[in-house]
């Protein structure tokens, strides 16, 4: 958001509570604390250049805080069957019963492994969109590609095509895998959920999201440091220097799988959230 210059009146307390959607309001509490006293923030709040940003950036809370609240329904449904029994037969000793039932299917868990996969890419496709805004001179009013010396280095551009040929990979294994069924063992198992090319397709799905995320990253940290001498909040400025540890502002073009997985890793390790959490309290 502050690497493009983004408005905070989208993520106003009220608009959030006004559709009591938790996740939503969740997120856009998270912004407001991360991004308070944000001199980038403070520098355009009177003059906004812009009278509304884009979807991907004014959005953030309501698709964000949807994906939260849908992960909150994945974990419920993983940890409920983590916890039950899906034996076929169930014994019974205290009635004395063998009892044969249907607890062994597994379409519990591959709705909720098809919803994560489709959870995990819509995060990322908005993740995507904002790299590609701040590609574009004319929608960041930065450098294009985040490249000073253009022409002579193509700076992020390959990085954002590798982030679109995720999302569009993404975009098909998203398709659920527990619409499809096909009946064996002559017609006595004649539905299947599917559940493993569930789980297995959403294993990829929140790969792919890592690295896009990962793009993101490295690509709001490089705008970032072109925003110079506007300062970010606290916060941001904290988790800058993080990544500055890992990975190096980006002069002259280079191989930068190294750079990708090295963002990648303090994502999913959870660096970056607790750096943001030694500052304040994410909801």
């Amino acid at each position: 958001l502050e690497a493009l210059l983004g408005t905070l009146t989208a993520f106003d307390e009220r608009i959030q509570n006004i559709r009591k959607h938790p996740g939503q309001q969740k997120v856009a509490q998270n912004f407001r604390n991360i991004l308070a006293n944000s001199p980038i923030v403070q520098s355009h709040k009177e003059n906004a250049h812009k009278v509304q940003d884009a979807y991907s950036l004014r959005c953030i809370p309501q698709v964000h805080g949807a994906v939260r609240d849908g992960l909150e329904y994945v974990k419920s449904v993983f940890e409920r069957e983590m916890n039950g029994v899906t034996d076929n037969p169930l014994i019974f000793p205290d009635e004395g019963d063998v009892l044969s039932g249907g607890n062994f299917h597994g379409e519990p868990v591959a709705l909720a492994a098809d919803y994560l996969g489709i959870l995990m890419s819509e995060l990322a496709s908005l993740s995507e969109r904002r790299i590609e805004h701040m590609m574009d001179p004319a929608e960041s009013d930065l450098v294009a590609f985040l490249a000073k010396d253009g022409g002579m280095n193509s700076g992020f551009m390959i990085a954002h095509v590798t982030s679109a040929a995720l999302i569009s990979e993404n975009k098909v294994l998203a398709h659920p895998a527990s619409v499809d069924s096909i009946p064996t063992s002559a017609n006595k198992e004649d539905h299947v959920s599917m559940g493993t090319h569930a789980a297995r397709k959403a294993m990829e799905i929140v790969k792919n999201a890592e690295n896009v995320l990962a793009i993101e990253l490295l690509c709001a940290c490089q705008a970032l440091e072109l925003r110079q001498p506007l300062e970010p909040s606290k916060v941001t400025g904290a988790v800058l220097s993080l990544v500055r540890e890992q990975v190096p502002y980006l002069n002259n073009d280079r191989y930068m799988h190294p750079d990708i997985i090295k963002a990648q890793k303090l994502i999913s390790e959870k660096n970056i959230v607790r750096k943001v959490e030694e500052l304040i309290s994410l909801q």
